[in-house]
């Protein structure tokens, strides 16, 4: 048997996420630049390659992966890729996180090639805020998505939206009420410093305490969940009246003591933490024929160098280089 990913303040990774691509069909002002250069064809890892590494992680006990980008649905054949990772021994869980914009054409193929758990990208069901959140329009495509996945059979719908303070307080209540009426799970994430324009500015946080709040005013009071998977990023969440909430706090509620995450950039870094400093390249050694016992080595060594918390609470916390879209979601 061979030992699992254990790092050294005792976290156990069976968490990847793999991103397929950097390119994206929205600008998200969080996420990335108006203007950017993505990477070559070439420099993606391949369904193969990303394939192989998926099952040498499953080998050290990864045993969830979930699909990434920039934007995953824009990889072409993605369906297919799906079907070499479900078939992969010992994952028992893969999930995808998109903008949905093309997931009312794309939610059939990827159900029949058997995904079923989806994170929706959605920070407001306004249209005019969603523009100028994304830079470009389209919030019906993303509704539309949502229910032909509905409709088509997942049961695993969660909706991911980005808590900005002086810009989307105003979305709090209405994306929580579409969800609620939708049968969706939606989780706020804490605005964190990886944006694309400027220096961060913490007073944008929206913090849990500050969502919870605002949902509690609008009748929506929520309290902890009784059964909550502690290694879960996101704190869970029970509306009185029924219905889940996820809100990811990583700034004001950090869960670095738990996390279990590695992930892998689409041209092939293996990252320790999303907010890492260094990363490994598999790419290289893939292509040059290393063995699944190199690989194997190198996620062990990029485990072991893990930090104990991704600092941004720090005087001393250092900006990655990579916006979002380059590390992957």
């Amino acid at each position: 048997m061979i030992a699992p990913l254990i790092d050294s303040f005792g976290r156990r990774h069976n968490n990847l996420r793999l991103s397929v691509t950097d390119r994206c069909n929205l600008r998200c002002t969080y996420c990335m630049p108006e203007e950017v250069e993505f990477l070559p064809k070439d420099h993606l890892l391949s369904f193969e390659e990303l394939t192989r590494i998926a099952t040498v992680a499953a080998s050290l006990g990864v045993d969830k992966l979930r699909l990434t980008g920039g934007e995953p649905l824009l990889r072409q054949n993605l369906d297919r890729l799906v079907r070499m990772l479900v078939a992969i021994p010992g994952v028992r869980d893969i999930g995808l996180t998109t903008n949905g914009m093309l997931l009312e054409k794309l939610a059939g193929p990827l159900f029949d090639a058997g995904l079923r758990r989806l994170n929706v990208s959605l920070d407001s069901i306004d249209e005019g805020q969603f523009r100028i959140l994304t830079r470009r329009q389209g919030v019906e495509h993303v509704l539309a998505g949502i229910a032909a996945a509905k409709r088509i059979g997942f049961d695993s719908i969660k909706i991911n939206a980005v808590a900005i303070k002086g810009t989307t307080e105003t979305q709090v209540v209405p994306l929580a009420r579409y969800c609620l009426e939708n049968g969706l799970e939606l989780r706020f994430i804490e605005f964190m410093p990886l944006e694309a324009d400027g220096v961060w500015d913490r007073s944008k946080v929206l913090t849990a305490e500050e969502i919870l709040s605002i949902l509690a005013e609008a009748g929506l009071e929520a309290n902890p969940s009784p059964d909550a998977d502690p290694n879960a990023p996101a704190e869970e969440f029970i509306y009185s009246s029924g219905g889940k909430l996820g809100i990811i706090g990583s700034v004001s509620r950090p869960f670095c003591a738990s996390c279990n995450r590695l992930r892998l950039t689409a041209e092939g870094k293996l990252r320790n933490c999303l907010f890492s400093l260094e990363e490994t390249d598999l790419r290289g050694p893939l292509r040059e024929g290393a063995d699944d016992g190199a690989i194997r080595s190198i996620f062990r060594a990029v485990v072991a160098d893990k930090w104990a918390g991704h600092q941004i609470n720090s005087p001393t916390y250092i900006r990655p280089l990579r916006t979002m879209h380059a590390i992957g979601g």
